[in-house]
């Protein structure tokens, strides 16, 4: 499927900004001035993004730990999430979500999840509501290769092929559970979409690293789940994670030269710009006026998330139940 010049200009971008966003947090987290775990999404921009392209504030996303990027790509505000991290009252959750517990219902993501596998049961329930309302929506729930392992996973998968549940099971396999790597905590069968295939649902495959790959394999994924009846899918993605598992991971369990190696041959990033240049779709000098664009944007993130204001003692006690 041909994108527009549009289309692809927009693609790019919202790659950049989850790129630029958490490159800059890198920085930032080191002065300490940013509270709590971080854990960043670079390297994996592909997905989130190719993924979220087909979506409307009307599908549901459910996201994970390195949840940055899904809040991006699903139009979750920059400025917000910025300020949400930073601990401000201007943050999409008022501060009190930070960078792990960060949600926009309006944008229809349902939150990020500190709890690996836990986002996929909420998922089912979203996707089983969209079959009930009959309007082609959908939910997806992200998930990394360590989340294959989690009975809160296989759970939710038997539920959404028993309720056919308009649902989708997005694995993003980086290779790396925390610390522990793929190929040693995986079982014989290093196929973790065969794990879902197992339950009797349709599964797809995909690279990662390739934003066109994502963006075709996901509209089959979504032509098939949006047919009332047909129930859940699932997908695997193969991508690569930049940086550690948390910030402060010094990564030890890397290869030598593996990091080296990864961002100069498997940038989602940097594979897309030599695709639309060298294909004469796009030009460098679009590429890089979006580049400075999303430079600019990010800086002004940053500078209003340092002057908001910070929550007071009287806001803990606010939003924590909801009123009817």
């Amino acid at each position: 499927m041909q994108l527009s010049r549009d289309e692809l200009l927009r693609a790019y971008r919202q790659m950049k900004v989850i790129r630029e966003f958490e490159e800059r947090l890198h920085v930032d987290i080191q002065t300490g001035e940013i509270a709590g775990f971080t854990h960043l999404y670079c390297g994996q921009e592909a997905v989130a993004v190719g993924v979220c392209e087909h979506l409307s504030p009307d599908d549901k996303i459910v996201s994970t730990h390195r949840g940055h990027g899904h809040c991006l790509a699903k139009g979750c505000d920059v400025n917000g999430m910025m300020a949400e991290i930073w601990g401000s009252r201007d943050g999409l959750c008022k501060g009190k979500g930070g960078s792990m517990h960060i949600a926009d219902i309006d944008k229809g993501m349902l939150g990020a999840n500190g709890i690996v596998g836990a986002g996929a049961p909420i998922a089912v329930g979203a996707g089983i509501a969209a079959k009930i309302d009959g309007k082609g929506h959908v939910s997806i729930a992200f998930s990394g290769d360590g989340a294959c392992n989690q009975g809160t996973t296989f759970e939710a998968m038997n539920m959404a092929v028993v309720t056919k549940a308009a649902c989708i099971f997005v694995f993003e396999n980086n290779h790396y559970s925390e610390h522990t790597g793929f190929e040693y905590a995986v079982g014989t069968n290093k196929d973790i979409a065969s794990r879902a295939e197992a339950f009797g649902m349709k599964v797809w495959r995909g690279d990662g690293t390739d934003f066109f790959s994502v963006y075709e394999t996901m509209r089959e994924v979504l032509d098939y789940v949006r047919v009332p009846g047909n129930g859940p899918a699932a997908v695997e993605f193969d991508t690569e994670r930049f940086f550690g598992h948390f910030e402060g991971d010094p990564q030890r369990y890397r290869g030598p030269g593996e990091l080296d190696r990864i961002r100069e041959t498997r940038d989602c990033i940097k594979k897309f710009r030599a695709s639309v240049t060298g294909a004469g779709l796009l030009t460098d000098a679009d590429i890089d006026a979006v580049d400075a664009d999303v430079m600019e944007a990010i800086e002004t993130a940053v500078a209003k998330a340092k002057a908001a204001p910070r929550p007071t003692p009287e806001d803990v006690l606010e939003d924590v139940y909801i009123s009817y």
